[in-house]
C-alpha cells in the first residue's frame, strides 16, 4: 500500500519522535524515517513523507521504502499532500483540511493518532495486534448529532472502516 505521511504532524504527536526533534529538525525527520523504514521492510508498504521546506523544495530517500518530499517555500506540505492524494493510497494527518481533501480525492484518510497507535502495536506484539479493526467502544471520541442516524448503529461509518482496513494492512509479512 502507498502511504502519504504529514511528517511534522506525526513527529509532534509522538512523544518519542518529538523528543528526538528537540535535538534539531533533522534529528526528528531522521527518527521518523527510521521508524517508517522499519515498517516498510516488515510490511512491504511504500511511504512518502512530506515536510514543509524552504527554497525550491526537493526530494530524497529516507531509507528503504521511504521517500521524502520537501514542499517549496511557496506552498505548504499540507497542499502537497492534498495534491498527491489524488493518486490514491492512504493519507496520514491530523489536519482536517488535508484529510477532507484526501477523502474527496478518493484516498483513505487516517488520523495521525490512529496511525501511531497501530505502529505502537506493531512494535509490541499483543493478542490484539492482529485485529483488522478497532475494538468495541475504544474510540470514545464520536459525537452524537441532533438527528437520528440511519443504518446499523454497531457498524463504523464507511470512511472509518476504510481507515481501519488500511491500518490493518500494516503488519509484518508472514
Amino acid at each position: 500500500m502507498r502511504w502519504l505521511v504529514d511528517g511534522y504532524n506525526v513527529i509532534r504527536r509522538s512523544p518519542e519522535l518529538a523528543s528526538k526533534e528537540t535535538q534539531g529538525l533533522a534529528a526528528g525527520r531522521a527518527a521518523l524515517c527510521g521508524v517508517l523504514a522499519g515498517v516498510a521492510r516488515a510490511s512491504g508498504d511504500q511511504f512518502t513523507v512530506v515536510f514543509d521546506g524552504a527554497g525550491a523544495g526537493g526530494a530524497g530517500s529516507g531509507g528503504a521504502g521511504v521517500h521524502v518530499v520537501f514542499s517549496s517555500a511557496r506552498e505548504t506540505a499540507d497542499r502537497v499532500l492534498s495534491r498527491m492524494a489524488a493518486r490514491g493510497g492512504a493519507v496520514v494527518s491530523n489536519d482536517r483540511a488535508v484529510l477532507q481533501a484526501a477523502s474527496r480525492a478518493g484516498a483513505v484518510a487516517v488520523s495521525t493518532d490512529d496511525f501511531l497507535a497501530r505502529l505502537e502495536r506493531l512494535r509490541v506484539p499483543s493478542p490484539a495486534a492482529h485485529e483488522d479493526g478497532p475494538t468495541d467502544k475504544d474510540e470514545g471520541d464520536e459525537t452524537d448529532s441532533a438527528r437520528p442516524r440511519k443504518g446499523n448503529p454497531r457498524r463504523l461509518p464507511k470512511k472509518a472502516r476504510a481507515a481501519a482496513r488500511a491500518l490493518g494492512r500494516l503488519r509484518p509479512r508472514g
